[in-house]
Formats: structure tokens, sequence, C-alpha cells
């Protein structure tokens, strides 16, 4: 497969053997979250966003499997430079018990296991003072363990604050700060003591109008956030809070931006009630906006941050003072001792510096807005994004669904997220060319739908 020339190309969407290809794993699956029978051939031709499917059809992926493959397909700034060491076995240790090394001296590796991704993540998360990592293997346990570190050093003190439209994960801690769709949540058992404000995306918050409910009063710089914690007002006492949990833009609950009085209000709570702040990074963080973390756009200074798709692995990284620092308080068999995903972290970490994949994703994001606003119809009621984290939004669910269907016929994989929303996550180096395939793709299936 030639990146420069392919074009995606597709016969039935979804083809024969990818209805029996679905059929097969739901035969013995749980029922889940598959958006579509997509079935992705790992013997065929892949690169960048193009892949092929099980019938043979070329796809363009503007997914990157919800930000989780931040390069795409088969990436050489990734597969080259794994293709020049010999795999062993195992290739997954038991990473919080035992150390692992390729023989050389600390920090000159050629084989980078855990040891260098922490280093490397307290290197790109320095400006915010953090020196401390636990790996462990996805976003929901990262957040896991975000909340157990801050109710440990907070002593076990009661409360945590989270926002409306917040996901952060379906393992049950993770599940109680969530407030985006309630089948997340209906039935199973709850952390006590989480509360919730709104998350303001009314970016004309501040011009007298406040339609989110984070400024109660639009005229007053009394938000629900500051009234909740006030000493004589509010009914939580500031004290007795462990942290405040925050996505710097939310995803699952349908791309939202913050308004930049929500960002400079939630700075300004959390300074001056001395609040530890964890940033949930799982989608935005790794140079997916433009910068390496989301937080990086926004007035707020995390204390803990959570990552984990791009990364390869999930990671809770702070400062040491945040951490435990009694042995076995935090600890996974698994959680750290995963030597492949290690190494692709850390590579994938250097090829957005060595490619300048940061300033790609704010040229890119910039053309595909560009592009869809120049000729979208009315259908379309926004259009939104930092660097290569896109939103399209519509005047119905319906449509919105209808769309997707409609791009999934012509060749292209989208995402819906929130109520009427399509989330647009191409890689990060993306080249202009891809965008405006993408793009079109995407009028060509609002036009069929319209």
């Amino acid at each position: 497969m030639d990146r420069e020339t392919v074009e995606p190309h597709v016969e039935s969407m979804p083809g024969k053997r990818a209805r029996e290809w679905a059929d097969y794993h739901q035969s013995n699956a749980a029922p889940s979250t598959y958006v579509y029978d997509f079935v992705w051939d790992i013997t065929s031709e892949a690169e960048g966003p193009f892949c092929t499917d099980v019938d043979g059809n070329v796809l363009l992926d503007f997914t990157s499997h919800v930000a989780a493959a931040p390069l795409g397909y088969n990436n050489p700034k990734i597969m080259d430079r794994m293709e020049e060491f010999d795999l062993v076995d195992p290739i997954k240790i038991a990473g919080q018990d035992f150390y692992v090394s390729d023989g050389s001296d600390p920090g000159e590796e050629d084989i980078p296991g855990p040891a260098a991704l922490m280093d490397k993540l307290t290197d790109v998360t320095s400006h915010y003072g953090m020196d401390t990592v636990f790996l462990s293997n996805s976003g929901a346990e990262a957040v896991e363990n975000a909340i157990k570190i801050c109710y440990d050093n907070s002593g076990g003190q009661k409360y945590g604050i989270t926002f409306d439209g917040a996901f952060h994960g379906r393992t049950l801690g993770a599940l109680s700060l969530n407030r985006s769709k309630s089948v997340y949540r209906r039935d199973y058992p709850e952390i006590s003591g989480v509360f919730d404000v709104p998350f303001c995306d009314d970016q004309s918050c501040g011009d007298g109008t406040c339609t989110c409910g984070f400024f109660p009063d639009p005229e007053s710089t009394m938000s629900a956030l500051r009234k909740k914690l006030h000493p004589k007002k509010g009914n939580v006492d500031a004290d007795e809070v462990s942290y405040i949990i925050v996505e710097p833009i939310q995803g699952e609950g349908g791309y939202r931006f913050p308004s930049d009085r929500f960002a400079d209000e939630l700075a300004a709570v959390v300074d001056d009630y001395d609040l530890t702040l964890i940033a949930d990074e799982i989608q935005t963080g790794v140079g997916r906006t433009g910068e390496m973390w989301g937080s990086d756009h926004y007035p707020m200074e995390p204390d803990v941050i959570t990552g984990a798709k791009g990364l390869r692995v999930g990671a809770t990284i702070s400062n040491s003072d945040v951490f435990p620092s009694e042995k076995s308080r935090l600890s996974s068999t698994w959680g750290a001792g995963d030597i492949l995903s290690s190494m692709q972290g850390v590579f994938t970490l250097e090829a957005i510096e060595d490619y300048d994949l940061l300033d790609n994703a704010v040229v890119r994001g910039r053309q595909f807005k560009e592009t869809i606003r120049d000729d979208a119809p009315e259908t379309v009621t926004d259009v939104r994004g930092k660097g290569l984290l896109l939103a399209v939004e519509f005047d119905t669910k319906e449509r919105r669904d209808d769309v997707q269907e409609a791009a999934l016929k012509r060749g292209l994989l989208t995402l819906a997220c929130g109520y009427d929303v399509l989330r647009i996550l191409p890689p990060l180096d993306v080249t202009e060319r891809e965008i405006d395939i993408g793009a079109n793709m995407l009028l060509d299936a609002i036009e069929d739908v319209s």
C-alpha cells in the first residue's frame, strides 16, 4: 500500500465476510459497544489512516481506534524501530515485583521498557512539577489509582467532585465519577461522597448569559462549584475534599470544550481552596489536541494526570509528595510489566517530538474545520476542535447516525459521542491530502442524508 496514492475503495460495507466474522465474534462475546461491522484484516495492507477489511475494502480510519492508535496503522515511525529487535517471551512480566533491562546502562537502553517510559513521562509533565509515575494496564486503572492516591494523600477525606457529562472509565471506582449516560452506572454500587457540578461549554458565558448552569447567576462570580464549597453557603467542606477530577475537554460526553470563564474559575477555585486537581488526559493527551496535554491549553494546572490510549499503557502521573510512601498501597502484578507496550509508548512520544506532530495536528485540524465549515449545510450546527480532536455536531441524533452510516458505506470510519456529535480522530501525522479526502467524504455523506 502506497500511503501517498491510496484511495478508499468500498464494494459493500459491511461485506459478507465481515458479517460472518462479526457473528463469530459475537457468539461468545458479552454485549458491549461495538460500533458497526467493520472487521480489520490484520494480514492485509494498512498504513497511516488507511486499512483493509476482510472483504478487501480499503477504508480511511478517522477514529485512530478511539485515539488509542495515535500514529495509525503500521506507521514506520514505530514499526521500523521495533523491527530492529528480536522480541522475547514473556513480553509482559510482573512489573511491580521485578525489573527489566536490555543490559545497557540506565537511560541508554536500545529496547526501552517501563523505566524508560516513566522517565519520558516525567519529562513531558515536568512543567507541572511531576516526577513520579505508576503504570497500569488501562485508562480506567489509571483513574482508579489517581483517586486512590488522592484519598491516601488527604488522609482519607470524604469527598470527590466531578462534572456533568464526565466519563472516566467503566470499573466501579471510575464509574462513580461518570455523569454521562445513565446506562453506564445504573444499578451498580458507587463510591460515596462524589458530588457533581455543571461543566460549562457555553463559549458566550461571561457575556451576561450562561446556559450551562455553572454560573447560576450569569452576572455573579459565584459559580456552582464555588458555592458548593463556600464556608457558609455551601454543603461540602472544602477541607474534606480529596480531589476534583476533570476532563480538560469532555470526550464521551460530546467533545465539549470548556468556556474560558469555566477554565479560569476552576483554576481559581482549586488555588483558593488548595484542592488536588486530577486531569483525565486519557483521550486528550499525547499530542491529540496540538499540545502534549489538553490541560496545556487552559489555566488549570493538574496535580495528577491520568493517561492511556496513545501511551499504549495506563499511567498515573503526579508528584512524589502525592503518592503514598508505604509499599503495597499501590501494586499490580501485570500493570508495569508490559515490555512491548512500554516500547511503543516511548517510540510514540519520541515520534511526536522528532517529527513536529504537535504542529501538524494544529495545521491539519484547522484544515479539516475550514473545509467542513465552508461547505456544510444548515443541518451541521457546529464544527469544533483543538488539534486533531475534532467534532461535527448535527441538528438531530438521527441525522448524526445516518451520516455516520453513510460515511461508512463510502469507506470513512468515524465515531459518535454525546447526543448528536461525530468525533473525528485522524492519526497525528495525517497529511493534507488525507484530510482533504476525509473531509470531502464526510461532506458527501452529509449530502447523502440531507
